[in-house]
C-alpha cells in the first residue's frame, strides 16, 4: 500500500477523531480507511491508537509515529508529482470486474469502443459474480447490479437494470402458466445461490408484493440460470438485457406481464476518489455516457 496515503490517512484519523469522520474527509470508502490504519500499525509493529466506543486516543508508539507522519506529509508536499505530460494519451492498464452475463451483453463492447478512444489504455476483465476484495485483488472499477449498496463502498450510478420472469414453451406445456406472482411457490424457480430463501418482488400499480421461490436448481450465475431455463429446467427471472433476444425468437415465453418485475440499479464501484487515475475517471465517464445513448442497452430499459 502506499505509505504517503497511509500517512495521510493516519494523520486524518487523529486530526478527524474517528475513522469515519477521516472517510467523509478524504473521500475514502471506511473499508479502505481501515485498511490503511491496519497497515500502518503493521509497519510500525505496534497498536497506533486506543479505542474506545466513545473516542480514539494516541499510544506512546502513535505518538511517535504521527510525527514521523506528519513531517513524511510536509516533505511529500514539496514534491511537485506530475503525471508525464509529453503526450495527451491516456496510458496504464484497468482491471475491471463484472458479472458474465453483464459483461458479455454490454461491457465488452462500452470498453471496446473505449478502447478505440483511447487505444494506449490496456482493460483486463474480470468476469465474476462475487463481491470481490478490490484492495486484496487489485481491481480498479468493479460493475454490480444490485439494489443493497455496501455503505462503506463508493458507487456512482450508472443505469438501471430491468427484469422480466420468463419459462420456455416446453416447460408451460408440461405444467401450466401461472396467471399470478403467487403462483409461483407451485412451480420450480431456478434461483441464485448466494441469495438463501430467493424472494421475487412484484409491483401491480404501485402495489408491492413478494413471493418466496424455489426450485432444485440453483446457480450464482445468470446465464447458467438462462441456459436451464431454455432447456426447460423451470422458471428464472432474468435481467431483461440477457431474455430479450430470446423472448423476440419464441424460445422464452414471458410471464405475469402485468407485474412490474424487480428494477436494480447498476453501479461502478471503487476504493477512493482522492487522486483517481485518469484511466479509471474516463472509463466512469464513459460508462455513465454509453449506458445513457447506447441504442442497444437503451432497448433493454423497457
Amino acid at each position: 500500500m502506499d505509505r504517503i496515503t497511509a500517512a495521510e490517512v493516519f494523520v486524518t484519523i487523529v486530526e478527524r477523531g474517528s475513522m469515519i469522520a477521516a472517510a467523509d474527509s478524504l473521500a475514502m470508502s471506511r473499508a479502505m480507511v481501515t485498511r490503511y490504519l491496519a497497515q500502518m500499525e503493521q509497519w510500525a509493529g505496534a497498536r497506533l491508537l486506543h479505542r474506545t466506543t466513545r473516542r480514539l486516543s494516541l499510544t506512546d508508539a502513535g505518538e511517535r509515529t504521527l510525527e514521523r507522519c506528519r513531517q513524511m506529509l510536509a516533505v511529500a508536499k514539496d514534491i511537485d508529482l506530475v503525471e508525464n505530460q509529453q503526450s495527451d494519451e491516456l496510458r496504464g492498464l484497468l482491471r475491471i470486474t463484472c458479472s458474465q452475463s453483464l459483461g458479455q451483453t454490454a461491457l465488452v463492447g462500452a470498453v471496446a469502443q473505449y478502447l478505440k478512444r483511447h487505444p494506449q489504455v490496456a482493460v483486463d476483465l474480470q468476469m465474476d459474480n462475487r463481491a470481490v476484495n478490490l484492495v486484496e485483488e487489485r481491481i480498479d472499477l468493479a460493475l454490480r447490479i444490485t439494489n443493497e449498496l455496501d455503505p462503506n463502498l463508493i458507487a456512482r450510478p450508472l443505469s438501471t437494470c430491468a427484469s422480466v420472469v420468463c419459462a420456455s414453451p416446453a416447460y408451460l406445456a408440461a405444467h401450466g402458466t401461472p396467471r399470478h406472482p403467487q403462483d409461483l411457490a407451485l412451480h420450480n424457480c431456478l434461483t441464485y445461490s448466494y441469495f438463501g430463501k430467493s424472494l421475487w418482488h412484484f409491483d401491480e400499480q404501485g402495489v408491492k408484493s413478494a413471493v418466496a421461490v424455489s426450485g432444485n436448481l440453483s446457480a450464482n450465475e445468470s446465464v447458467v440460470l438462462l441456459a436451464g431455463t431454455l432447456q426447460g429446467a423451470g422458471i428464472s427471472m432474468q435481467p431483461y438485457y440477457s431474455a430479450a433476444p430470446l423472448l423476440a425468437k419464441g424460445e422464452l415465453v414471458e410471464l405475469l406481464p402485468e407485474y412490474l418485475s424487480q428494477t436494480m440499479g447498476i453501479y461502478g464501484i471503487y476504493t477512493s476518489r482522492r487522486q483517481m487515475p485518469a484511466t479509471l475517471r474516463t472509463m466512469l465517464d464513459f460508462l455513465v455516457e454509453w449506458f445513457a445513448t447506447d441504442p442497444g442497452w437503451r432497448a433493454t430499459l423497457r
